[in-house]
């Protein structure tokens, strides 16, 4: 992992946020995530809100920080779902069945993709918050036929105030253990290129940019993998005991964002 950066984030100009555990959790503002947003604002850098939760789609996403206060345009949010069909698109997938929320769906389907495919290509699994056993059993008889699977994000969990949730790598050890199948390809973090296609586009060096968020083995370790630095809040998933017992090592780690700037 990269050094050299330090609270004051001098040489950032760009910063790529998570969101759950980050930013919010649940429905409820990270005390102090509005002060320091309107602190990047004053200092001219360019924020971005970077997340796995495949659950929503951009419009979902945009209503939500909206509604905390926070504007946003749909240039400003990346999610592991543009990665996912990127992904899908270069495969030449049209046919799926889709382990998702309506939101995921209407994302996939607004590019022309079938998500209800009596003959799918690919079954893909999102965090679907709308769950069912219908989907789980559908999604099962279609990998016991051969059919592989393609998962939008690894997330074992997804914080929130009373805990964490089973999010999509939750799914993921369902279906190995109903069928003994995984994901041929997982996307989202931690892979570079949910971000490094950003840097590029803003004319950037990746030491120019930082990856702020609370899980260890997807924000930090994409971090790692695009070479820009990582700093890691506590605010979420990520303990200092996990720290210690990794072998990731972010270039700064806060309590929250309320620390940075």
């Amino acid at each position: 992992m990269r050094g050299g950066v330090d609270s004051s984030l001098d040489g950032i100009e760009a910063i790529f946020l998570d969101l759950d555990g980050t930013i919010y959790l649940g429905g409820d503002l990270i005390e102090g995530a509005v002060q320091f947003l309107d602190r990047l604002e004053d200092r001219g850098i360019r924020r971005f809100f970077l997340s796995n939760n495949s659950s929503k789609s951009v419009t979902q996403y945009l209503t939500k920080l909206q509604s905390l206060g926070i504007p946003s345009t749909e240039d400003d949010v990346l999610l592991s779902t543009h990665d996912l069909l990127t992904w899908l698109k270069n495969e030449g997938v049209k046919e799926t069945y889709l382990v998702g929320t309506e939101g995921m769906r209407e994302m996939l389907e607004d590019v022309g993709i079938n998500t209800n495919s009596g003959s799918p290509q690919y079954v893909v699994l999102g965090y679907d918050t709308e769950i069912t056993y219908e989907k789980l059993s559908t999604a099962s008889v279609h990998l016991h036929k051969g059919v592989p699977m393609v998962s939008s994000h690894p997330d074992v969990v997804c914080p929130s105030p009373e805990g964490g949730l089973p999010d999509t790598g939750a799914y993921m050890d369902l279906f190995e253990a109903t069928t003994g199948v995984r994901p041929v390809h997982i996307c989202g973090k931690p892979n570079a290129g949910m971000i490094l296609h950003k840097v590029e586009e803003l004319g950037l060096r990746p030491e120019q940019c930082a990856m702020v968020g609370d899980r260890l083995y997807t924000d930090i370790e994409m971090a790692d993998r695009a070479g820009v630095h990582g700093i890691l809040v506590l605010s979420g998933e990520a303990t200092t005991a996990d720290l210690e017992k990794s072998s990731l090592r972010p270039s700064l780690v806060v309590d929250s964002v309320a620390s940075l700037l």
